[in-house]
């Protein structure tokens, strides 16, 4: 899945700008990638996802969906958020 990551940029660009017009102006790529990844791991039955498939659940993604997935790591405590309240 990583070496696809290159292959669907344009479209992880596309939703976090389209989240960033929704007022989620921390919304970052990698982010967006990260949340799609735990979402299909969740998801994939063992079978091989496809190019057209990634980038319509890339599309399909919604904000309630990645806030979810932000709020759970948040509680992890996986390290993001402390990174961040160190830079600010």
């Amino acid at each position: 899945m990583e070496d696809w990551k290159n292959e669907v940029y344009p479209a992880l660009e596309s939703k976090r700008d389209e989240f960033h017009l929704l007022g989620y102006d921390r919304a970052t790529v990698d982010e967006i990638w990260s949340c799609l990844l735990a979402r299909l791991e969740r998801n994939n039955d063992n079978e091989e996802i496809k190019l057209h498939q990634l980038v319509n659940d890339i599309m399909r993604l919604s904000p309630n969906e990645y806030m979810n997935w932000l709020t759970i790591h948040a509680y992890k405590g996986t390290g993001w958020v402390e990174e961040e309240n160190l830079q600010n």
